[in-house]
């Protein structure tokens, strides 16, 4: 089944269905914020604090993690060359820089963010589905996807320059149908979402959410890449996003070992602060 890029174009201005299920995935992660915090009766204002933080970290992170893959400083202002991981440790660094700012806990920011960030992520592969990029190799399965116009086109030549194995004799310009490894991870990003939302429940210790998302989602993403068009399996066959998952997962499992049982820390003034009371 061929899949075109979704885009809208509206005047001079194009914008991607990457760029919208992206923004899909932040407005929905700060409403899933707000659920939590109304739940437990805290800032609800603190949500909207949480994704434009996100958002600013995000975005710079992953273009200068894309610029150092990539060594070409002038993809810093390019519309493409976003790296997920890149996004992933600038908003964290951004959004905790925040809390401490506004006197929040980071054991708090990090327990009421983590549902949000699989479901955020989840979406978000959606937008890489729509614009034809990150997918994998090869597939004859009934599911399999082909991207005419993807980033780049899924054709035979492209995917021999990622070093994946395509069929003996097919021209390089054929189109070739693809694992559609974005939504394989949509599929199992929302599963974790539907995990963490359920042990959101427990009585743990605060912050302790975040080391499981950590956890699933380096495993997720090591078992997935397995199928990814990539051309970058420089450590003995592994891809550089599956060594920073092991990290990931390593981390994940620290944090939740160190603060399961740790108790619950006060919230502080501005997360116990009322809507109507909070002063920006």
């Amino acid at each position: 089944m061929p899949v075109y890029p979704f885009n809208i174009q509206l005047g001079p201005l194009q914008v991607t269905g990457y760029g919208i299920m992206m923004m899909v995935g932040f407005l929905v992660g700060g409403w899933l914020i707000g659920l939590e915090l109304q739940r437990r009766r805290l800032n609800r204002d603190y949500a909207s604090d949480i994704v434009f933080a996100a958002l600013i970290g995000g975005v710079v992170g992953a273009k200068l993690w894309y610029v150092v893959l990539t060594k070409d400083p002038g993809a810093l202002f390019s519309r493409g060359g976003l790296v997920w991981y890149g996004g992933f440790l600038g908003g964290v660094v951004a959004v905790l820089l925040n809390g401490w700012r506004l006197g929040v806990p980071a054991r708090w920011t990090i327990q009421i963010t983590a549902p949000a960030l699989a479901a955020a992520y989840a979406i978000g592969r959606v937008g890489c589905f729509l614009v034809g990029d990150d997918y994998g190799g090869p597939t004859d399965l009934p599911w399999g996807v082909a991207f005419p116009e993807g980033l780049p086109p899924s054709t035979a030549g492209n995917l021999a320059a990622f070093g994946v194995k395509v069929p003996a004799g097919v021209d390089p310009s054929t189109v070739l149908a693809v694992h559609p490894t974005q939504l394989y991870e949509t599929l199992l990003m929302f599963l974790a979402f539907t995990v963490l939302w359920k042990l959101r429940l427990k009585d743990w210790g605060t912050g302790t959410l975040l080391g499981v998302y950590l956890m699933m989602a380096g495993v997720e993403r090591f078992f997935v890449e397995i199928l990814r068009a990539k051309d970058d399996r420089f450590f003995a066959g592994f891809t550089a996003a599956q060594l920073t998952s092991v990290a990931i997962l390593v981390v994940g499992a620290m944090l939740f070992t160190r603060l399961r049982g740790a108790g619950q820390v006060p919230a502080g003034e501005y997360l116990s602060l009322t809507p109507a009371k909070s002063v920006k």
